[in-house]
């Protein structure tokens, strides 16, 4: 099956997905922000380059995008029709990069707390934050 964009529009259109600073980022962030919580951005020198890392509550935050990170059952993980083989193999490796950074942060003595994006949608993201904040409260 091939492409319904040209090439052009498709690299116009990924060029547009960033890894960093997106919008469940930062609603997570401002939340954060707002209730006190001071932290870090994408510490390099830590496995996975975690997106939030609270030092103070020796906690880190990722914040996944259910297509990019295989979000089995949700609504937004849908492997698309075309190239299937080579994205169900790019969203593999996503996640084997995700549990072996969440393995090698939990052996330092780092508490990892996962969000997913569809966890962050208008029903959810109370639930979600507040449980946020319960687990950097402990």
């Amino acid at each position: 099956m091939a492409d319904v964009h040209s090439k052009e529009i498709r690299s116009f259109n990924m060029s547009k997905i960033h890894s960093k600073d997106t919008k469940p980022e930062l609603l997570v962030r401002r939340f954060l922000h707002s209730n006190g919580f001071r932290y870090r951005l994408h510490v390099k020198d830590l496995p996975g380059k975690p997106d939030i890392v609270l030092p103070k509550y020796n906690s880190i935050v990722f914040i996944h995008g259910c297509f990019w990170h295989g979000h089995e059952g949700c609504k937004y993980y849908v492997v698309p029709k075309t190239r299937t083989e080579w994205w169900i193999n790019k969203i593999n490796r996503n996640k084997e990069i995700d549990n072996s950074s969440k393995q090698l942060l939990n052996d330092k003595g780092w508490n990892v707390i996962e969000i997913w994006e569809c966890s962050l949608k208008r029903s959810k993201i109370d639930l979600t934050l507040a449980n946020l904040r319960s687990l950097l409260s402990k």
